[in-house]
């Protein structure tokens, strides 16, 4: 990823910087972000780092540490996310498998990806990434990172069009994110009301 690459998830320079030169970094941060702030969850990546006493994320390193040890490192208070426990399997998993298949190289998921549906195939693949998140990560990447292989937009679905505050692909700042905390209550709260205005079933017979 590009050294000079600004982004403002975590909104912590030290957070984000770290997000912004590390690839796996960035999918921890994604992988992170459900059921918690999503400053919470972007900053958790450079909170292991700290822990780690290390610089960056190194997928090798995290594959091959005592889960027992690496639960407690994320359970640490602050805790990395609201399950620590559970996040810190997840993160292992995402690893082991990076490991595997990319030889630990975070980048490699998405660097010779010629088109949008290949790096969405590629995202949907690792651990912890649904259809969902694989979406909201392909279009961070093209829209923050510059990863941008033929078709990204339409293979990022809902989350690909430019101006709009969708996801954490449009966050720029404390605005951007305000708006995006605000479609996410919205839509959660439509769901809410679709969910209870839907009809019963009248009685059989």
């Amino acid at each position: 990823m590009d050294k000079e690459i600004t982004i403002r998830l975590a909104q912590q320079p030290e957070a984000d910087a770290l997000l912004g030169r590390s690839p796996l970094a960035a999918l921890v941060g994604m992988l992170l972000d459900q059921q918690v702030p999503m400053e919470w969850a972007f900053s958790g990546p450079h909170t292991i780092a700290r822990r780690l006493d290390a610089d960056d994320l190194d997928a090798h390193v995290i594959a091959a540490y005592d889960p027992e040890a690496f639960a407690a490192l994320l359970s640490e208070k602050p805790a990395v996310h609201r399950y620590p426990g559970s996040m810190a399997k997840r993160i292992q998993q995402l690893c082991a498998y990076l490991v595997e298949h990319y030889d630990g190289d975070a980048e490699g998921v998405w660097r010779d990806a010629t088109t949008g549906d290949e790096l969405l195939a590629r995202l949907k693949e690792l651990p912890g990434f649904g259809e969902q998140k694989a979406q909201i990560f392909l279009a961070l990447l093209g829209k923050r990172f510059g990863v941008r292989p033929k078709g990204w937009r339409e293979s990022a679905g809902g989350y690909g069009p430019a101006n709009i505050h969708r996801s954490a692909a449009d966050i720029t700042g404390p605005e951007s994110l305000a708006k995006v905390r605000a479609y996410k209550q919205e839509h959660k709260a439509a769901a809410k009301a679709a969910k209870t205005a839907k009809p019963k079933a009248p009685p059989a017979g």
